[in-house]
């Protein structure tokens, strides 16, 4: 194993958990001002449109953080398993 390799997976593995944690914050920052709420009169027809709007943005986010959580997690598992395998290797061998 060469010692080039763990900052260069450790610095993908930031950058995984770094986009993943801006994504679950641009949602809560969307989803702060949602309402659950039912809209039966069209006097409040420009409170459904914004809930509308901000139901579609979360809708379009999710796949990306889908992904970008996939990713981390799988980065995780990575990093997990070079360190095992390297601290396996400096005990039996």
């Amino acid at each position: 194993m060469t010692t080039t390799f763990a900052p260069t997976l450790l610095i993908v593995w930031a950058v995984f958990a770094l986009v993943t944690g801006v994504l679950y914050a641009y949602r809560a920052s969307l989803t702060r001002d949602e309402e659950g709420q039912i809209f039966l009169d069209d006097a409040f027809a420009h409170e459904k449109a914004i809930q509308t709007e901000i139901v579609s943005k979360v809708t379009k986010l999710q796949p990306a953080l889908r992904v970008s959580l996939v990713l981390t997690v799988l980065m995780t598992a990575v990093v997990i398993g070079y360190y095992s395998w390297g601290a396996y290797k400096a005990l039996f061998g």
